[in-house]
């Protein structure tokens, strides 16, 4: 008989315990990495900063995988979008601040 594993689920206490639904490195940033599993439509997301260890919330709107981006404020087709305090690519479509934020509607501005 083989062992069934559970899977864990972002539980509500991980944000209590400080621990970050998504990373951002630089606060000059629009966009945080989702950096759990699970990561669904409605959650109140704990978003770290790690070049200065802040913190702050926001709601996601969309169910976002993990290692996708997570829009930190509202962003429009053109707009620049800056991860690492860099510019990284421009919106090619909208996402609203807490939307999914990938290939779909961003592009590198390389090609």
């Amino acid at each position: 008989m083989k062992a069934q594993r559970a899977v864990a689920e972002p539980a509500e206490s991980d944000q209590k315990a400080g621990i970050p639904h998504a990373l951002a490195h630089n606060p000059k940033d629009n966009v945080a990495v989702v950096v759990v599993e699970g990561f669904k439509a409605g959650t109140k997301a704990l978003v770290v900063v790690t070049d200065n260890n802040t913190s702050f919330t926001i709601t996601a709107k969309h169910d976002i995988p993990i290692g996708h981006k997570l829009a930190l404020t509202d962003l429009s087709e053109g707009d620049t979008v800056i991860k690492y305090g860099q510019d990284v690519g421009r919106m090619i479509g909208a996402a609203a601040k807490g939307e999914h934020v990938h290939t779909h509607n961003m592009k590198t501005k390389r090609w």
